[in-house]
């Protein structure tokens, strides 16, 4: 049995977003489970809900995701 559990050491320059804390980390402060990341930048961590956001719409539009028609609300088909 360990004595001590073993963190995730940062590294500097790379940045996460904590989604249960809702902040930027410099190198990984939380466990993966709870974060985006990495990014290169600090602007960019903190901006990941909303890049998030875009890309969630973007997946939606794909017809590539979707096999009888656009979006997730596509009709049932018989057969």
């Amino acid at each position: 049995m360990a004595l001590f559990k073993k963190r995730t050491a940062g590294k500097p320059g790379e940045w996460f977003y904590c989604l249960r804390h809702g902040k930027v980390e410099e190198g990984p402060e939380c466990p993966a489970k709870d974060r985006f990341g990495p990014y290169p930048t600090r602007q960019e961590a903190d901006r990941a809900m909303e890049t998030a956001r875009e890309r969630d719409l973007e997946w939606e539009n794909d017809p590539r995701w979707h096999d009888g028609g656009t979006g997730a609300s596509a009709p049932d088909r018989e057969g």
